[in-house]
C-alpha cells in the first residue's frame, strides 16, 4: 500500500517541476497516512501532517482542499496499489477457486505487511462523514468487480452455484474480510495510540487472533458455500 514504484524512486535530480510536485504530493500523502493512523482522523490536524511531511502548513492546501480531501486522495492512492496487488495475485492463479484463495491471501498479506495504511483504509475512513455519504469510491468498485469476476468465472464453469449473483457474493466475501481486518487492527499493539494500549484481539479460547489462519477459514467457508450441489 505504501511501496513506491521503481519509476517513482528513480525520479529526482532529472525530474522537472511536475515530477517535483508529484513527489511532494506523495510525501504529504505518506505523512497523512502516518498521522491519521497514529492520532485518528478527528484528532489529526493539517498542521500535524505538514510537520510530519516537512512542509509549511499552507503547502498542504496547494495540493488538497481540506482534511477530508486529503483522506479521500489517500484512499484512492492506496487502493490503486491494493488493486494492482490483488489483480496480480488473481492473474497468477489458474482456476477460480485458486484465484479466490489468492485474492484472500494477498489481501491479508497486505494487512499484515502494511498495518499503518490498512488502519487508515479500514478504520479512519469511517470517521469521515463526507467519505461515507458523498464519495463514490471508484477504486473500491474496481476491487469488488475483480472479486465478482472471479466468482462469475467459477459460476460459468459450473464449479460454483449461481444462486447468489456474483456481485452480491463479492460484497458478502468482502464483508467477512473487512471484519477480519478490523478485528486484527483494533487488537494489535499500536504503540499506545491515543494514550491507550488496547488488549490483543483473541478468540473465545483466549488465544491471540491469527488473521492469516482466519483467512484460510474464510476461504474454506466461502468455497464450500459456493459449491454447486445436485439440487441447486
Amino acid at each position: 500500500m505504501t511501496v513506491h514504484s521503481p519509476e517513482a524512486r528513480g525520479r529526482g535530480a532529472q525530474g522537472g517541476p511536475a515530477d517535483d510536485r508529484a513527489l511532494k504530493r506523495e510525501r504529504i500523502l505518506d505523512a497523512a497516512e502516518r498521522v491519521f493512523a497514529q492520532r485518528g482522523f478527528f484528532a489529526a490536524k493539517v498542521a500535524d501532517i505538514a510537520r510530519e511531511a516537512g512542509v509549511a502548513d499552507g503547502t498542504i492546501y496547494l495540493y488538497f482542499k481540506n482534511k477530508d480531501d486529503l483522506l479521500i486522495s489517500l484512499f484512492e492512492s492506496r487502493m490503486e496499489r491494493v488493486n494492482a496487488r490483488l489483480a496480480a495475485a488473481v492473474a497468477a492463479a489458474a482456476t477460480p477457486r485458486a484465484q479466490l484463495d489468492a485474492f484472500i491471501r494477498a489481501y491479508v498479506d497486505l494487512i499484515v505487511e502494511q498495518p499503518t495504511a490498512a488502519e487508515v483504509l479500514t478504520i479512519e475512513l469511517r470517521q469521515s462523514a463526507r467519505f461515507m455519504r458523498e464519495y463514490s469510491a471508484p477504486r473500491f468498485g474496481e476491487l469488488l468487480r475483480l472479486l465478482a469476476g472471479v466468482i462469475a468465472a467459477g459460476q460459468a464453469s459450473g464449479e460454483w452455484s449461481d444462486a447468489v449473483p456474483a456481485p452480491h457474493a463479492a460484497r458478502l466475501i468482502w464483508g467477512m474480510l473487512d471484519e477480519l481486518a478490523l478485528a486484527w487492527l483494533l487488537g494489535r499493539d499500536r504503540g499506545g495510540r491515543r494514550g491507550r494500549k488496547p488488549p490483543p484481539a483473541a478468540d473465545d479460547s483466549g488465544r491471540k487472533f491469527d488473521i492469516v489462519r482466519a483467512a484460510d477459514w474464510v476461504g474454506a467457508l466461502v468455497t464450500q458455500g459456493l459449491e454447486r450441489r445436485s439440487n441447486a
